[in-house]
């Protein structure tokens, strides 16, 4: 988990930095991850973006996985993404993320809610009693904690 959680954040970091990327907010779980990400004003059309980081995370997740020799489920990880992989058209070997993306317009308490919801996966799931305790969450960067990545505030566009 804590591979593939880092090999996010670098990817995410370098579609941020290359892409146009803003997020927001974040949590990075074995399943699911949980993102509120915009784009930059003047950067590629937000469809693209997500193509391009949805592929090169994903490319670059297989390979951390190929590449690990102390990744126990190594072998069945592949044999899962690849079994999936051969139900979609849309690929040659593997299946990472699915294919489509819930987009939700936040406004207003929604924004206060679906943040609430984020910090909080890893506490309902019990991985953690306060959502800034779990190493890859935006709750973090609210609390002064290092994470990470260093986010946007929906509020005001700062990073923090």
């Amino acid at each position: 988990m804590a591979l593939m959680a880092q090999v996010f954040s670098t990817c995410a970091l370098a579609c941020i930095q290359q892409k146009g990327l803003v997020l927001y907010a974040y949590v990075i779980m074995s399943n699911p991850i949980h993102l509120i990400i915009s784009k930059q004003q003047g950067a590629s059309a937000f469809c693209d973006i997500m193509r391009d980081f949805k592929k090169f995370t994903s490319m670059q997740i297989i390979k951390a996985i190929k590449a690990n020799p102390q990744e126990s489920r190594k072998e069945w990880l592949l044999t899962m993404l690849a079994a999936a992989g051969r139900q979609n058209s849309n690929n040659t070997t593997y299946q990472f993320w699915q294919q489509d993306n819930h987009p939700i317009a936040l406004e207003g308490n929604w924004i206060d809610e679906k943040l609430a919801y984020i910090h909080n996966n890893p506490v309902q799931e019990g991985w953690v009693s306060e959502p800034e305790a779990y190493f890859f969450s935006r709750a973090r960067n609210y609390a002064g904690l290092l994470s990470p990545i260093k986010i946007t505030s929906i509020y005001d566009g700062i990073t923090i």
